[in-house]
């Protein structure tokens, strides 16, 4: 899957799997969606442990965008794999990127997108789960 990513995007020998399939989340929201993307691996300035694959906008809403790939025979798909302990993780950097915003953005959501190989010859696979619950309804950065 990675060097057949790498071909289609054009990617360096050193960009591994996750980069190479969040180029390829970039570039599909903007094409299918037509997503801006704002940022690209934005970690919290307190702590870099926190990363943001993506910050998009899709219209007047700011989209907070966790990248999964996996092989087309992966057990677990990339939309479960952001359980529990990893929604936590976003919710911490979401919080952090919100609160060092000048001007807030009215609405905001988190979306997966899951790149998947498509074996062989076949093109990868981008499936698109938006607005994947994080924060409570009464929740305000």
């Amino acid at each position: 899957m990675l060097e057949r990513m790498r071909r289609l995007l054009g990617l360096r020998p050193a960009d591994d799997a996750g980069a190479a399939g969040e180029r390829l989340a970039a570039a599909w929201l903007q094409r299918e969606r037509g997503f801006r993307v704002v940022a690209r691996n934005w970690r919290n300035p307190r702590d870099r442990r926190e990363e943001l694959d993506l910050v998009c906008r899709d219209r007047e809403v700011l989209v907070f965008v966790e990248v999964k790939s996996r092989a087309a025979n992966a057990l677990v798909p990339g939309y479960y794999a952001v359980d529990k302990r990893k929604k936590r993780v976003l919710g911490r950097a979401i919080k952090a990127y919100l609160a060092r915003l000048t001007a807030k953005p009215a609405t905001f959501r988190l979306d997966v997108v899951e790149i998947a190989e498509g074996g062989g010859d076949a093109e990868p696979t981008v499936r698109h789960f938006e607005n994947v619950p994080l924060f409570g309804k009464h929740f305000r950065p």
